[in-house]
């Protein structure tokens, strides 16, 4: 299918799930990625700033910006995953040495580029979202007009009437800054209120759409030999754990080690031998690449109680009395979505080989 050309603003805490999602948007001829910036999460911020531009180098695009706004979540201290994602958030992958980061990027602050970009380019960015939500809190109490400014807006967090992935209740991103969450939000309500068209207000893919993207690992065999890998590429359960790709393809090799490492976390979770991509599905519709349908609703998010923080509330029937401000993610389609990732991802990997 045609795509139109889609230019996206990308915030992101890399991350493994992060790492294919951006890879994949490089993948997309359609999509300029027009900067991306760091929020601390699954690590802190100058590692997730670090995994960009290592990223960015080795699938070709080493121009993009990449900037750190936030280095701690809004009101409560920051908590990293290395237990998920690895000591520096890519799994057992090593990425190439990016060289020094550019001192102009270093200088700016995320959170006003972002604002600068929405204004300069009024209705043309989507903004994507991977993170917790701190950086576009920060950047909507700087600009409450932001939500007219964007063109669109993705979010990957939640979860409604599916168990939380860090609580009984909540969502990795949306517990790490629950109140940053609850501000996004609010600001939206807000926004909707003073009359923001409803094709504004953020898709919101939660865990219970997100987690239907349940990766197995013979799509890293399909991804080598669409990449047109000289040996087969097996992660196999039985391998010993911290086993090391041979791919002959580099691009390859870095996804295969970064998500094996992904299959063992969700293993030790008693989860299966799988990896929730969540990330790769919500950079997707941020590319206007996976179908989706959508609910519109107003949510919410809990941020006194010890027992529920980070809990996102979705009322779907206007039960508050409050205008709907986000659409909630309700159906997509993995089996498609998965092969997409690999045509595109192995495509971009044989380019880049050409190349080298």
């Amino acid at each position: 299918m045609t795509v139109p050309r889609t230019r996206i603003l990308l915030d992101n805490d890399t991350g493994i799930d992060d790492a294919l999602a951006l890879a994949y948007l490089t993948a997309c001829p359609h999509v300029e990625i027009v900067a991306i910036t760091a929020t601390p999460g699954n690590v802190d911020a100058d590692q997730v700033a670090a995994n960009n531009r290592a990223l960015l180098a080795l699938c070709g695009q080493p121009q993009v910006p990449v900037l750190i706004g936030a280095r701690e979540p809004l009101s409560v201290p920051l908590t990293t995953t290395p237990e998920t994602h690895g000591p520096q958030g890519v799994g057992y992958a090593t990425l190439p040495d990016p060289g020094p980061a550019d001192p102009a990027s270093g200088e700016r602050d995320a959170v006003d580029y972002w604002i600068q970009a929405a204004h300069a380019n009024p209705g043309e960015l989507t903004a994507l979202l991977t993170a917790p939500l701190t950086n576009f809190a920060l950047a909507l109490r700087r600009e409450p007009k932001l939500p007219w400014l964007l063109g669109r807006v993705v979010i990957m967090g939640g979860a409604f009437y599916h168990q939380g992935n860090t609580t009984p209740t909540a969502e990795w991103n949306t517990h790490v800054d629950p109140h940053a969450a609850a501000e996004v939000y609010a600001a939206y309500t807000a926004a909707a209120e003073a009359g923001l068209e409803a094709g504004k207000l953020p898709i919101v893919c939660s865990l219970d759409s997100t987690e239907r993207f349940e990766m197995q690992p013979g799509l890293v065999t399909d991804l080598a030999e669409a990449a047109g890998c000289t040996e087969p590429e097996h992660v196999l359960a039985g391998d010993p754990e911290g086993t090391l790709s041979r791919a002959s393809n580099p691009l390859v090799r870095y996804l295969s080690d970064a998500l094996r490492f992904y299959f063992e976390f969700h293993r030790h979770y008693d989860q299966g031998y799988i990896a929730h991509v969540h990330d790769y599905f919500a950079a997707g519709i941020a590319a206007g690449t996976l179908e989706h349908r959508s609910a519109p609703a107003t949510v919410d998010v809990e941020t006194h109680s010890p027992l529920l923080i980070g809990t996102t509330v979705a009322d779907f029937r206007s039960l508050w009395g409050k205008p709907a401000n986000a659409h909630v993610v309700t159906w997509n389609d993995p089996e498609a979505g998965f092969a997409e990732l690999v045509a595109r991802l192995g495509a971009l990997a044989r380019r880049l080989e050409l190349a080298s």
